[in-house]
């Protein structure tokens, strides 16, 4: 027996059919993705998490002569009078 291919399906127009439903399998959808996107995006972070702690890897100094070199004498800012008048 041939398949019936000529039934009468509904006739539905072109913005009923582009119109998506929400549904469980949608939702979880974008709460696994979303999930998925935050660790990785965390995974990245840790793993470069050591270089982003420290700008200079290697400028620390190692004794207190090497610190005074950075040391600069404060100076207090300067004044200037105000106008008269």
């Amino acid at each position: 027996m041939p398949a019936d291919i000529h039934h009468q399906a509904p006739r539905l127009n072109a913005t009923r059919v582009r119109q998506g439903r929400w549904g469980q399998h949608i939702f979880a959808i974008l709460v696994i993705s979303t999930v998925l996107a935050a660790l990785a995006r965390f995974g990245a972070w840790a793993f470069r998490s050591g270089d982003l702690a420290s700008v200079e890897h290697n400028n620390g100094v190692k004794t207190p002569a090497e610190a005074s070199r950075y040391n600069t004498d404060q100076v207090p800012a300067r004044q200037t009078q105000t106008p008269a008048g």
